[in-house]
């Protein structure tokens, strides 16, 4: 039998809730994110890739490369100077910094560098010394003024240029590619100087593209039979056959001026030949 005073027991049900939200908390949240840059980092390559030359690629590639330049050009070693002193001759030698000032770096140069120094002095000589005698001891040329208008000396890889050519009217050759005057007198001055230096020579010819209606005449032939007529009258004033190192005619095939029919592309040029 129950008691009169008899309570029931009071049953408390404590539930847990866990903050953040969903099943897996926040950390879909890190995932997502993680997903974005992915995604951005992807379609920023992509857009590299589309956008820049395969240099400016290599260089974008050098920058994230981790490896140090300078052990290719340093002593062996795996530290930064690749086992030398920052103090030695030999580092650094690309930006000019290392030295000890006994060999500075930028003073070493090699064989070839320096040998083109060399020529490259001499054709400057030479030429200072041709320009002289072409417009006279005195600084009064004994050629006309109007022979002076179609000569011009310059420095080429060969050596030193004195360059005649034709005027609108003034040509040094005819029709019929038989030399004018003007032609007898250039040339009797060159080989003046010529005879004055010891340079071996080369004759090149040069003319200009000829209209569609002569396309029949033979560029080749022509600027052969002028670099022969050329020699020819060296040969007469005096230049002996052994000075000649070649004799060519190069057609219309290296152009001066902008307009391929030009006249001032019909040119000779003897050359001063300077030896490597």
């Amino acid at each position: 039998m129950a008691t009169g005073n008899s309570v029931a027991p009071v049953i408390i049900k404590r539930k847990k809730v866990v903050g953040g939200g969903g099943h897996h908390g926040g950390a879909w949240k890190v995932a997502y994110a993680d997903f974005v840059t992915a995604m951005m980092a992807f379609f920023m390559l992509m857009w590299l890739l589309n956008a820049t030359t395969e240099k400016q690629r290599k260089g974008i590639a050098d920058y994230f490369n981790p490896t140090i330049p300078i052990n290719r050009i340093s002593g062996g070693g795996d530290g930064a100077f690749g086992g030398d002193s920052i103090f030695s001759e030999n580092t650094l030698a690309k930006s000019g910094t290392g030295s000890s000032g006994v060999k500075p770096p930028w003073s070493i140069e090699s064989p070839s560098a320096a040998s083109q120094g060399i020529k490259r002095q001499k054709a400057e000589d030479l030429l200072d010394t041709l320009n002289a005698q072409l417009l006279g001891n005195g600084g009064e040329s004994d050629l006309l003024e109007n022979a002076l208008k179609h000569v011009v000396s310059r420095i080429s890889d060969e050596g030193v240029v004195i360059e005649i050519f034709d005027l609108p009217e003034s040509p040094l050759f005819d029709g019929e590619g038989k030399a004018m005057p003007i032609l007898d007198q250039l040339s009797s001055k060159i080989a003046q100087i010529a005879a004055n230096a010891e340079n071996k020579l080369a004759v090149k010819t040069h003319v200009r593209t000829q209209p569609i209606v002569r396309t029949n005449t033979d560029p080749w032939r022509s600027t052969m039979k002028r670099s022969l007529a050329m020699r020819r009258k060296l040969a007469l004033a005096g230049i002996e056959a052994e000075r000649f190192d070649r004799i060519s005619g190069l057609a219309d095939t290296d152009l001066v001026a902008t307009d391929p029919l030009s006249v001032r592309n019909n040119r000779i040029e003897v050359v001063f030949l300077i030896p490597d």
